[in-house]
């Protein structure tokens, strides 16, 4: 029996609040600007809130803490906030796409194939501009996926989520000792250490203005398609039920995903964990619409990065801890316990 549109969407039950969508995107946001003031303020030099507002309102280079804030902790906290956005969006897009709960870009082999592209431009081309390094590692991040996925639809039973998250298991293992592989074989292993373990010290501005409107075009596409995902995450044949065009739609999206995942590996490294955690939070607090997940996701995955790049600075100041590694330590038992759940979903 042909079913309609609305009986599609009741049976697949969509949890949308718009109401708390707002508040939390208002809240976010709020929890953004003040990270990001605590961050600029923290560190070997104490700076007071005034000053910083005063450097970014009326810089003046002839002052050291401007000088500070602008060229080192500004830039740097930017950095993570945009890099947090690009790893939380594509980390909902692709548990979206997929429906694996355990979706993320760390998980998946796309952080390791861009890392690889990373030892690759360090090998080969040492001289290379920031902007090739980003290209590299979209397509480093493309042979990535397509290694993941075409390896889980090798099996008869073809794409399930536990498959999709062994083969990226694999394929990331073979794809990171492969780019150690070529660190050592040319004596990189200190260069590529810092990609390896994950940071955004050393962010400019030259860097922000190519990587900021990428990160941006991706997340406004996300957005555009969001409704599209939420039909999708019901399934394909719901989604080709209710007329949408599913192949265009995952191509769309997963060159969306591919595009976010090269660009944040290209600036701070592979970090793991923030595309897993932040869209089972954020889908808990706003329920399963994808218009809602979305710009939330991106809210709160900077707001985790910034945070964890403060606590990286200070944790053992004067030196710095890897964010990845702190991220990490919230993100192994986040996902052990959606693992031990079964991968049921949060809300």
């Amino acid at each position: 029996m042909f079913k309609t549109k609305t009986k599609l969407i009741k049976e697949n039950k969509v949890y949308s609040r718009p109401a708390v969508g707002t508040a939390i995107l208002l809240l976010g946001f709020a929890l953004l600007l003040l990270s990001i003031v605590l961050a600029i303020s923290v560190g070997a030099a104490k700076i007071q809130f005034l000053t910083v507002w005063n450097a970014v309102i009326n810089y003046d280079p002839a002052r050291e803490a401007d000088r500070i804030i602008m060229s080192l902790r500004l830039p740097r906290e930017l950095g993570a906030a945009i890099v947090g956005a690009a790893f939380a969006v594509s980390g909902a897009i692709m548990q979206g796409m997929t429906r694996n709960p355990l979706a993320d870009p760390g998980l998946l082999g796309l952080n390791a194939g861009a890392s690889l592209a990373l030892a690759c431009v360090f090998a080969f081309n040492t001289g290379a501009n920031y902007l090739t390094v980003m290209i590299l590692s979209f397509i480093g991040a493309g042979i990535g996926a397509m290694l993941v996925f075409g390896l889980g639809s090798m099996s008869r039973g073809g794409l399930t989520p536990i498959r999709i998250t062994l083969a990226g298991a694999a394929v990331s293992a073979l794809l990171s000792s492969l780019g150690e592989g070529i660190a050592l074989y040319f004596k990189l292993s200190q260069d590529l250490a810092f990609w390896t373990a994950g940071g955004v010290s050393g962010t400019n501005w030259d860097q922000l203005k190519i990587i900021v409107p990428v990160v941006l075009v991706g997340i406004i596409v996300a957005v555009m398609f969001s409704r599209q995902l939420t039909i999708l995450s019901f399934g394909e044949e719901v989604a080709r039920g209710l007329g949408q065009r599913t192949l265009f739609t995952k191509i769309v999206l997963m060159t969306v995903v591919l595009i976010l995942a090269g660009a944040a590996v290209s600036l701070v490294g592979a970090i793991a964990f923030v595309g897993l955690m932040v869209p089972h939070i954020v889908r808990f607090l706003v329920g399963t619409d994808y218009r809602w997940i979305i710009p939330c996701s991106a809210i709160f995955g900077s707001v985790l990065m910034v945070l964890a790049d403060t606590f990286a600075r200070t944790v053992n100041a004067p030196y710095e801890t890897p964010v990845g590694a702190v991220v990490a330590m919230i993100g192994v038992p986040f996902f052990l316990y959606l693992a031990r759940k079964g991968g049921r979903k949060l809300s």
